[in-house]
């Protein structure tokens, strides 16, 4: 049902959780400010490690809410999920250190016993898994305009560059340094924010966040 107040989907990255540092900081940020139709209701969920079941969790939640997000923020393979559903439900997606065609990209590392970092629970990544996952990949991006990539080039996870690349036609900010964890992720909350509401990000923004 819609409430009236901006929607937003956080969706969390491999073996992560509601309960991961970024999650949770994106959470109290949102509480704490204000936009101008009145705080974010923000949605959180805590997804399945099956690819196919954790995309349906993610749209029943957007067909639930009567209308799009206004913005998707997803980390890690939470932007590649992102990523797909922007593009389907043409809405704004912000994607921290995104996975980019990850079966891909990464082969069979996901393959095998895996283990939640924050719930513990233990699982099997498919290659079934895998295969779902593949079909969600987007290339090349049909609106790139709806896309705020946000990545730091010593990610020790992914590949920044098949990022930047992915992304050319959308809004970049990429920083020297950094982690997979996205050091400073606070500081470009409000720019997030500012790209859900414009569509874009001052020269102002950028400069502020560029390092």
């Amino acid at each position: 049902m819609k409430s009236g107040r901006p929607f937003i989907i956080y969706i969390h990255g491999f073996n992560s959780a509601p309960a991961s540092e970024k999650a949770r900081q994106f959470q109290a940020w949102c509480q704490e400010n204000p936009l101008p139709d009145g705080l974010a209701q923000v949605a959180v969920p805590a997804l399945s490690h099956d690819p196919a079941m954790a995309i349906a969790q993610l749209e029943s939640i957007i067909t639930g809410n009567g209308e799009n997000p206004a913005l998707l923020v997803g980390s890690s393979l939470g932007g590649y999920y992102a990523t797909w559903l922007a593009e389907k439900y043409n809405c704004r997606a912000a994607l921290v250190n995104p996975a980019v065609s990850p079966v891909k990209t990464l082969g069979e590392e996901f393959l095998g016993p895996q283990k939640n970092l924050y719930t513990g629970e233990e699982y099997e990544f498919t290659r079934e898994h895998a295969l779902f996952l593949d079909t969600l990949d987007i290339d090349p991006l049909v609106r790139p305009e709806n896309f705020l990539l946000l990545a730091q080039t010593d990610d020790e996870v992914l590949d920044y560059r098949l990022a930047v690349d992915r992304y050319a036609g959308s809004c970049q900010i990429i920083q020297e340094g950094g982690s997979h964890r996205f050091n400073g992720f606070e500081d470009v909350i409000p720019a997030m924010i500012e790209f859900a509401i414009e569509g874009r990000l001052s020269q102002n923004t950028m400069a502020a966040l560029a390092r």
